[in-house]
C-alpha cells in the first residue's frame, strides 16, 4: 500500500498484515527515503497523513475521527456516509475564533501594506473569502498598486513589525504573478499576497454563487480538500492540483448531476471519486462550467495551449477565455490515482456484506483521518485568541467582513443553474442497492464523455 496515499483499514487487519506489509517495504526499497520525506512533510503540513501505517500516533486522539458522535448509531451504507460528511461539515468549518483571529491577521498585515502604499488596494481572496477553508488553510491576498512595487520593503516592514517568522518569507519576484509567501508569527497563519491580479476577487465571487445553486457543493469540497491535503496532493508544485481547480471540478460534477436531483451526499462523493478516478478521459477531454456545463475536445481549442502541448487536467477559465486553470497541474494523474483508490475504498465500505450490527465505525474515516496536531492547533486557537479577548476595532472588523460578503456576485449564463438542484434538507432516504445505483448514476454523467470520443 502507497503509504502517501492510504492506510489499512479494518478489515485488513490479521495475521498476514505484518508480512505483507515488509514485503511492500523491500519491494519499494524506499524505507529511508520515507522516513525523510515524512518528516519534511510533517514539518510543513499539519495534516498529512504520510505512512500512517508505521506512526499511528499520529491520529491517538478521537482515533483520528472527531467529527464523529460518540456511540452513535449510523445509518448503513451511503445513507450514514451522508451523516457523517454532514457531521464533518460542521466539525471542520471554522469557529468564530479561528475566524476572527484570521480577521485580525488580515488587519496587521493590511495596515503594514498601507503604510508603505498608501494609495493601494488590499483584497481578500481565495477559500477565505468564499468560507472553504480548512484550519490549515492559507490566506490570500492581494495588493492593487499602480506605481512600482518594492518586494523587499514588504519584506523589511513585515520583519520589522514582528509580523512574520524570520524564516517563512519568501519573495517569489520573478513568477508570471508575483507572490510574497509567510507565516505570521502571531497565529501560525500562512499567507500569500500577490500582486495586480484582478481575478482573484472575481473568482472567489463565481464560487460564492454555485455555492447558492449548489447547496451540496460547500460540503463536498471541504471533504475532497482535506482528503488531498492530507496526502500532499493540494498544491501544483507538490504534483497536486490547486483548490480553485478542485472546485472547478466539484461545480463540473453537480452541473452534469442535476438531471438526478441527488441530495445523498455519500452517492454524490462516491460517484465523483468515481468519475475522476475511473471513468474521466484526461488524454483528450477539457472541462467547461460555462454555459451549464460541458465538455470538450482539447484538440478543437487551440487557443487554450499556445500552440503546445495540451495539459494533462485541461479546465477553460470561466472568467478569462483562452485560459487553462490547470495547465500548471502536472501531477494530476497522482490526483486521479489517490480519487480511484477512494472510490474502490467507499464503494467496498458501504456495500451490504459489510453492515454489522454495531454500525458505530467510520466509513468517511476510511480515506480522512484528522490528526492529533491539527486538533492541538484548533485548541490552541480557541483557547489563546477567545473571541471576547481579539485586539480588532470594530469598525475594521466590519469592513473586512463587508469585503468577504457584500461583494457583487458572478451571475450565471445559463438561468438554469441557479435552480438545477434541489435543496440539500430533502435527504434520499432509500439505501437499497447502492453500488447498482452509483453505476446507473455514473452513466448518466458518463455518457457526455462518451459524445465526444
Amino acid at each position: 500500500m502507497d503509504p502517501a496515499v492510504g492506510w489499512f483499514q479494518p478489515e485488513q487487519k490479521g495475521p498476514a498484515l505484518r508480512l505483507w506489509s515488509e514485503i511492500w517495504s523491500c519491494h519499494q526499497s524506499t524505507v529511508s527515503s520515507s522516513e525523510d520525506r515524512k518528516t519534511l512533510l510533517r514539518k510543513e503540513n499539519k495534516a498529512c497523513t504520510f505512512a500512517l501505517n508505521q506512526n499511528i500516533e499520529l491520529t491517538l486522539q478521537c482515533g483520528g475521527t472527531p467529527w464523529k458522535t460518540e456511540n452513535k448509531m449510523y445509518s448503513y451504507g451511503t445513507l450514514g456516509l451522508h451523516e457523517e460528511i454532514e457531521e464533518f461539515y460542521q466539525y471542520i468549518s471554522p469557529n468564530f475564533a479561528e475566524h476572527n483571529v484570521r480577521l485580525e491577521v488580515v488587519e496587521r498585515i493590511t495596515n503594514i501594506i498601507l503604510s508603505i502604499w498608501p494609495h493601494a488596494q488590499v483584497e481578500v481572496y481565495g477559500s477565505f473569502r468564499t468560507g472553504l477553508y480548512l484550519p490549515t488553510s492559507d490566506i490570500d491576498l492581494v495588493v492593487i498598486e499602480k506605481k512600482d512595487i518594492s518586494f523587499r520593503a514588504l519584506e523589511k516592514a513585515l520583519l520589522e513589525n514582528n509580523i512574520a517568522k524570520a524564516s517563512s518569507i519568501k519573495v517569489l519576484d520573478k513568477a508570471s504573478v508575483p507572490i510574497v509567501k509567510l507565516i505570521d508569527a502571531k497565529t501560525d497563519t500562512k499567507i500569500d499576497i500577490s500582486f495586480n491580479m484582478n481575478s482573484g476577487v472575481k473568482s472567489a465571487n463565481l464560487i460564492k454563487e454555485f455555492m447558492q445553486a449548489y447547496p451540496a457543493l460547500p460540503k463536498l469540497v471541504l471533504v475532497l480538500k482535506q482528503f488531498l491535503l492530507e496526502r500532499d496532493l493540494n498544491e501544483v508544485f507538490l504534483g497536486g492540483i490547486s483548490s480553485y481547480s478542485l472546485i472547478l471540478l466539484t461545480i463540473s460534477f453537480l452541473q452534469h448531476m442535476r438531471s438526478q436531483n441527488e441530495t445523498n451526499l455519500g452517492k454524490l462523493l462516491i460517484m465523483f471519486f468515481e468519475l475522476y478516478g475511473r471513468h474521466f478521459n484526461y488524454q483528450s477531454t477539457g472541462i467547461s462550467i460555462k454555459n451549464g456545463g460541458t465538455y470538450f475536445i482539447k484538440g478543437d481549442f487551440n487557443s487554450m495551449t499556445d500552440g503546445n502541448r495540451p495539459s494533462i487536467l485541461c479546465i477553460e477559465d470561466p472568467l478569462l477565455p483562452g485560459n487553462d486553470i490547470g495547465r500548471s497541474s502536472y501531477g494530476a494523474l497522482n490526483v486521479k490515482l489517490a480519487f480511484e483508490y477512494a472510490y474502490k475504498i467507499l464503494s467496498e465500505a458501504v456495500r451490504p456484506s459489510n453492515f454489522t450490527p454495531d454500525n458505530k465505525k467510520s466509513i468517511l474515516g476510511r480515506i480522512i483521518q484528522i490528526t492529533d496536531e491539527v486538533i492541538a492547533y484548533r485548541n490552541w486557537i480557541s483557547k489563546t485568541f477567545p473571541v471576547s479577548s481579539i485586539s480588532i476595532l470594530q469598525d475594521s472588523e466590519s469592513n473586512i467582513s463587508n469585503k468577504l460578503k457584500d461583494t457583487p456576485t458572478w451571475k450565471s449564463t445559463r438561468e438554469s443553474d441557479s435552480s438545477c438542484i434541489s435543496s440539500a434538507s430533502s435527504m434520499a432516504s432509500d439505501t437499497d442497492s447502492d453500488v447498482d445505483i452509483f453505476v446507473k448514476s455514473s452513466e448518466t454523467v458518463t455518457s457526455d464523455l462518451e459524445t465526444i470520443k
